[in-house]
């Protein structure tokens, strides 16, 4: 199962992504964790506190499998680079768990020469990782909706929109919502997160149903556990309260996928 997870900055997608992906962990899938965010977090989501080098700054690998060097304007270069053992090669193993981590990284703008091969290695590496792999991959997209107008996430099982109680979350999840449906993206659903008490929750659920009318999967409480892992980079205990949670929501996902499975 292919999982694209999306919305407004700050809303918490990465610890979504970070535990949704040792919740399949847990339940003996091999996970493929992929940090799409150029604002790189995912590594420390899943309690990893050494510094990781991303794929866009591996500049040896992207010039062995595009042939051309990084900088180096005008230069030909395979537009179909050798991708498929990247994950084996270069992922991080997470605490010889089997999820394995794939820090893409950003592509620099401006003054650093012709960008393309590093580019065109990594939208190479995501379209292997959706269409051609077994395992279960989890992307944590970069916030807003920029990666939908590049169609990088199209072809994706499952996308979830990740949103707060907030207009300018419901603004970005509505946006989202028009271009999923644009690049085909059939299964689409939400997960709201921060929610502050019962009363909240149902005022949010009125309006998100007016103005947005997406699916949701589950809510997630505000919680100041979730901000002490933050602060401590540290994964979220899965027995907690919030982790509980976010199992209810991996149950659903899980079911979403045995119906996609047996369709």
């Amino acid at each position: 199962m292919k999982i694209a997870i999306t919305g407004k900055g700050g809303v918490g997608k990465t610890f979504i992504s970070a535990t949704i992906s040792r919740l399949f962990e847990k339940d003996n899938y091999n996970v493929v964790a992929v940090d799409a965010d150029p604002d790189m977090n995912l590594a420390c989501a899943l309690g990893i506190d050494e510094e990781i080098i991303p794929l866009s700054k591996m500049d040896d690998l992207i010039e062995e499998r595009t042939g051309a060097k990084v900088g180096e304007y005008g230069s030909v270069f395979k537009i179909n680079p050798m991708v498929s053992d990247i994950v084996e090669k270069y992922g991080y193993k997470v605490n010889d768990a089997n999820i394995n981590l794939i820090v893409m990284g950003t592509i620099e703008k401006g003054g650093g020469g012709c960008v393309c091969p590093a580019s065109v290695l990594l939208r190479r590496l995501l379209r292997h990782l959706i269409l051609k792999t077994d395992e279960v991959v989890i992307l944590d997209m970069e916030a807003g909706i920029e990666h939908l107008g590049r169609k990088t996430t199209e072809n994706v099982d499952l996308m979830i929109v990740v949103v707060e109680p907030s207009k300018k979350s419901l603004l970005t999840a509505n946006r989202i919502k028009k271009l999923a449906k644009d690049i085909g993206v059939s299964n689409l659903y939400c997960i709201v997160n921060k929610i502050k008490n019962n009363e909240e929750k149902k005022q949010f659920e009125k309006i998100f149903n007016e103005q947005v009318n997406i699916p949701i999967l589950g809510y997630i409480p505000y919680s100041n556990e979730v901000s002490k892992c933050d602060l401590q980079g540290a994964p979220l205990n899965l027995n907690s309260e919030v982790g509980k949670d976010i199992k209810k929501i991996y149950d659903k996902i899980k079911k979403i996928k045995n119906n996609n499975t047996e369709e």
